[in-house]
C-alpha cells in the first residue's frame, strides 16, 4: 500500500471516482462506461481540497517555475487553480467553454498580457477535447501555455494523439491505471472485475467488455 497513488485512493475513499462494472454508467456521448468520476466532491473535503491543490503547485513549481499565471478551466478547474495560485503566490484566471454573448464577450477572465506564460489545471482528462480548446482560446489571446494538470485521466489514447498533435504535454495527479490498481488492492473491485474495467479503457466505444 504504500506504493499507493495518494489521489487515487482519496479519489475512491470520497466516491469522487465510482466503479461499477457490472451495471455501467451512460456518458452523455451515450458511451456505456464502467467508471464515473465527479473531482467537484473533492471541494467538500478539506483535507483532499488541499491536498490535490498542493499537489497541483508542486508540480508547477517542479516543472514549470516559468509559470507566471494559473489558469482554470470553466467550471470544474477554477477552485483547483485558485487554491493551486493562491499557495504559489500567483495571480489566476479561467478560461470559459466560450466567449460570453454580452458585455465584453470574454472568453478568459483575470489579467494578463500577451506573451506571459500560464499553466491550465483541469479537472478531468478524457478524450482531451475541452482542454485543448481552452488551451486554443489562451494561445489565440497570445499567451504561452507550457502545459496542462489534471486531477485525473482516464488515459484514452484519443486522448494522447491530441494532446501530442496539439504540441501540448499534460499531467495528472491521478491516472486510470493508478485509480484501477488501488481500487484492487483495497478491495473496491476484484481482479476479475479490474480486467473488465482495464478492457475498456483500450477502446471505450466497443462494449464488448461488459461481457467479458
Amino acid at each position: 500500500m504504500n506504493n499507493m497513488n495518494e489521489i487515487a485512493k482519496n479519489l475512491l475513499d470520497i466516491k469522487a471516482v465510482f466503479l461499477s462494472p457490472t451495471k455501467p454508467f451512460t456518458w452523455a456521448s451515450g458511451i456505456k462506461s464502467p467508471i464515473y468520476c465527479d473531482n467537484r466532491l473533492t471541494l467538500s473535503y478539506p483535507e483532499i481540497r488541499n491536498n490535490v491543490a498542493k499537489k497541483i503547485a508542486q508540480i508547477i513549481t517542479e516543472k514549470y517555475p516559468e509559470c507566471e499565471i494559473v489558469m482554470g478551466t470553466a467550471t470544474a478547474g477554477i477552485p483547483h487553480a485558485t487554491l493551486a495560485s493562491y499557495f504559489l503566490e500567483k495571480p489566476c484566471g479561467y478560461v470559459r467553454g466560450k466567449a460570453k454573448d454580452h458585455g465584453r464577450q470574454n472568453q478568459i477572465e483575470g489579467k494578463y498580457e500577451e506573451g506571459q506564460k500560464v499553466v491550465l489545471v483541469e479537472d478531468l482528462i478524457s478524450t482531451g477535447g475541452s482542454s485543448l480548446e481552452a488551451v486554443e482560446a489562451l494561445r489565440s489571446a497570445g499567451l504561452e501555455v507550457l502545459g496542462v494538470i489534471s486531477i485525473f485521466t482516464y488515459q484514452m489514447k484519443k486522448a494522447v494523439d491530441a494532446f501530442a498533435n496539439a504540441n501540448c504535454e499534460y499531467t495528472s495527479l491521478a491516472t486510470f491505471d493508478e485509480l484501477i490498481d488501488a481500487a484492487v488492492e483495497l478491495n473496491y473491485i476484484s481482479g476479475s472485475e479490474a480486467a473488465k474495467v482495464r478492457k475498456f479503457k483500450e477502446n471505450p466505444q466497443d462494449e464488448s467488455w461488459i461481457n467479458a
